[in-house]
């Protein structure tokens, strides 16, 4: 039943770009269309991939969900840089890297089968990886602080900083995926054929990429609507629509029994976030009349740095506890709270 709901409700995506398009509609309404149309692609998405997983295993189903979750985030990244929305841009990469650490994990954990097994050092690799980035994006963060953080200085010190995140994480990637178990992977009765899946993928996140185009569009006047600070859209709100896609799909697998590969959607989505993403809309911002220095608020990396603790203590045993995903559920809502009484830089 849940399916087919789901599955009507992908209809909302042409009704927002109807709306969007054809009709002079308030941001605030555009806002919760496309808030509400991302929700079902999402559940595509999480379709395909756990389809595409029956062919190719976890930590490749698990790659291919993060690369097309994280197709909007860097779409709307890419807008709002262009919009010279920097703090708005920082935010929602920190955010996503917190967000699916601790509430899509946490979720998953919840509404998984107890005591499942994950593939702890595939996990750890991408945790590690998240790690390294923290470390590596230090430098520009203090820069941040000793001036303006949108200077000159501060962005010619992120590229090099995005180059190394870059071409570790497509290294470090590679060779994950290539240490993939050989055992021939046989889809289940009633699985979708590979292509099948990819082209679902493929036009579930194109569709999302519409919808995130009207989610930037709209965003300020449902900021303003709330009573919130930019800062908190962007790090809570657009973060997690923004990641819808990988968000849903994960506790959609999870709830279906197959908690490895929803615990790959979530961490390395994180460590996609980290490493390629951010450092990829790093240097596509050189293009750009505002480039994007990489620093981030003290508040972004003690979240972050917590949220990557957090979850290596999850993992450690290599098994999943419901116990614990309701645990990085509180977390994150102490990140949230934190968020929203920190105000403006």
């Amino acid at each position: 039943m849940a399916r087919r709901i789901l599955g009507a409700l992908v209809a909302l995506a042409p009704i927002t770009i109807g709306v969007y398009y054809l009709t002079n509609a308030n941001d605030t309404l555009l806002f919760v269309l496309a808030c509400a149309s991302l929700v079902p692609l999402a559940w595509m998405i999480g379709e395909a991939t756990e389809h595409a997983a029956e062919h190719t295993g976890p930590r490749i189903g698990g790659f291919l969900n993060a690369s097309f979750g994280n197709a909007p985030e860097l779409i709307i990244a890419l807008f709002a840089v262009s919009s010279g929305l920097p703090e708005v841009v920082r935010g929602s990469l920190a955010g996503s890297v917190i967000s699916n650490l601790l509430l899509v994990l946490g979720f998953a954990e919840m509404v998984g089968p107890d005591r499942s097994k994950f593939d702890r050092r595939s996990l750890l690799v991408q945790l590690g990886l998240c790690a390294i980035a923290i470390v590596l994006v230090l430098p520009t963060v203090i820069l941040g602080y000793t001036g303006d953080p949108e200077r000159s200085t501060v962005v010619h010190a992120s590229i090099p900083i995005a180059a190394v995140l870059l071409v570790l994480y497509l290294a470090v990637t590679s060779r994950n995926l290539r240490a993939q178990s050989p055992v021939q992977h046989e889809p289940s009765a009633g699985a979708w054929s590979l292509p099948r899946s990819l082209v679902t993928l493929g036009f579930a996140t194109g569709v999302t990429a519409i919808i995130s185009e009207i989610l930037v569009h709209s965003l300020e006047s449902f900021a303003h609507a709330i009573g919130a600070t930019d800062f908190f859209i962007a790090a809570v709100v657009v973060a997690i629509v923004g990641n819808a896609a990988e968000h849903g799909g994960a506790v959609v697998i999870a709830h279906a029994g197959k908690m490895r590969l929803a615990s790959e959607i979530a961490i390395s989505s994180s460590a996609q976030v980290a490493l390629l993403v951010t450092p990829v809309v790093m240097l596509l911002s050189l293009f750009f009349a505002n480039p994007l220095p990489l620093s981030f608020r003290w508040e972004e990396m003690v979240a972050m740095t917590g949220a990557v603790f957090l979850t290596v203590l999850a993992v450690r045993d290599a098994r999943s506890q419901r116990r614990e995903g309701l645990f990085l559920v509180l977390a994150y809502l102490g990140v949230v709270l934190g968020f929203w009484v920190a105000g403006e830089r």
